[in-house]
């Protein structure tokens, strides 16, 4: 299958249509179609997966798709791209989203405007291209838009008419009236409108000869062979260092240079390297990397304060200039936060996670420099919003109980991730209360 469409532009490459159109721009066409719309396919695919309708053959074939008619006009923008508009109806039983489907077919009115993204020009006998637009339909009282989106192929037996085949896949813009489908159209369409004939211009008069394509004819180059400029009469600026500065005008002309320094380099005051131009500290030196400056290093300890996490405190570089937690200290913020307790489905916190707290807080101050991240995680039980809500809540819970105990509210950051992130299966209480956690994440 997924060979087919690379034969037809390889065919449409090399099979040029020997009467084709005087002017690689489509004229004006209407085409008559018989349409049919493919509500099961489109069904399958989003309840499965692509994948698996084409390994079981699952496609819906022409009795299981609703037969209409369509009109349609064509019109070229450009030698690759066409505009059409198509009007088509159906009697159908429409499968509403989330509505009862009617027991009788009722007539499906869509209207539709696309752009056809043609891959060869006019020239061809077969016209491979890609769909794209925007579409409405009417079906009993009910409105809705769509984006169709497709591949068309376009053969071109006669110069006033052709054959048309279009496979399109509707999905809705709006999804309460809308729904996914495919909507296949085979149809013939005629021109209507003048073809547009190329005008040929007269070819110009050959330019005189100009041997070194300098610009400057040979009759007036004194440098035939050469390349040179107008203002040496066709022959070659003299230019030592190769700067384009010519060395009448050259100051160093023997090191090359820009013309606002007169031919000599941009020069470099505290020979770091990096050019007064583009050194940010003209006498000091300091690395390119640092616009020319030497980088700070402020609380000394070996890493630059641009890669330093903490450039206040000082600590080793594996830990990107922080200093490390100490693994006790970890310990005890685990086990805090694993003896944090709320009332059942709230967020007020029980009177047994006061003492972990208070050792949260103790942590806090004995590590001024430190930050900490309160993030709140719940079971699958209920509606995913109010157990995103409920996991804010209690994270703040506990961001409000440590800033009452005396830690700055600017170095706690809550989150709130819901049913995001189970350490634990959901199909078992144990399971679930795992998952109903608050996590405690000290760092810089």
């Amino acid at each position: 299958m997924k060979k087919i469409p690379a034969i037809i532009l390889g065919l449409s490459v090399f099979i040029t249509s020997s009467h084709a159109q005087e002017s690689e721009l489509r004229p004006a066409a209407v085409g008559l179609s018989a349409i049919f719309l493919d509500f099961k396919t489109a069904n399958l695919i989003r309840t499965t997966s692509l994948t698996e309708v084409l390994r079981d053959k699952q496609w819906a074939d022409a009795s299981e798709m609703s037969p209409g008619l369509a009109i349609s006009y064509f019109e070229g923008l450009t030698k690759l791209v066409d505009i059409s508009v198509t009007l088509g109806g159906a009697f159908v039983k429409y499968p509403v989203p989330e509505r009862q489907i009617s027991q009788s077919n009722k007539l499906l009115l869509n209207g539709e405007a696309a752009f056809n993204f043609k891959m060869v020009t006019e020239k061809h006998w077969v016209i491979p291209y890609l769909i794209g637009g925007v579409g409405a339909q009417r079906y009993k009282s009910s409105y809705g838009a769509y984006v169709p989106l497709g591949l068309g192929m376009r053969v071109n037996f006669f110069d006033q008419a052709h054959l048309f085949i279009t496979t399109q896949y509707r999905v809705p813009v709006s999804t309460e009236t809308v729904a996914y489908h495919f909507f296949n159209q085979f149809g013939i369409a005629g021109t209507v409108g003048k073809i547009r004939k190329t005008e040929l211009k007269p070819l110009p008069s050959p330019p005189p000869a100009d041997t070194d394509k300098d610009g400057i004819i040979d009759s007036l180059d004194k440098c035939p062979a050469v390349p040179g400029l107008a203002k040496y009469e066709g022959c070659p600026v003299p230019d030592t260092d190769k700067d384009g500065i010519n060395d009448e005008e050259d100051i160093c002309p023997s090191a090359f240079g820009l013309a606002r320094y007169q031919g000599c380099p941009i020069p470099d005051t505290d020979k770091d390297g990096v050019n007064d131009e583009d050194d940010k500290c003209i006498s000091e030196a300091g690395p390119a990397s640092n616009q020319g400056c030497p980088f700070v290093d402020t609380d000394r300890d070996g890493v630059p304060d641009p890669e330093d996490r903490c450039p206040t405190i000082a600590g080793p570089k594996e830990n990107y200039g922080c200093p490390e937690i100490k693994k006790e200290v970890i310990e005890r913020i685990n086990y805090s936060a694993n003896n944090i307790y709320f009332a059942t489905g709230k967020f007020t916190l029980l009177s047994k996670s006061f003492k972990g707290l208070n050792d949260v807080v103790k942590i806090m101050n004995e590590n001024p420099a430190t930050q900490l991240s309160i993030d709140g995680y719940t079971d699958n039980v209920g509606t995913d919003a109010l157990n995103q809500k409920l996991s804010e809540n209690r994270a703040n819970a506990v961001k409000a109980y440590l800033v009452k105990n005396g830690v700055a509210a600017s170095r706690l950051v809550a989150t709130g991730f819901g049913e995001e992130s189970p350490i634990a299966e959901n199909n078992t209480a144990a399971g679930r209360q795992k998952n109903r956690r608050v996590e405690l994440k000290l760092g810089y």
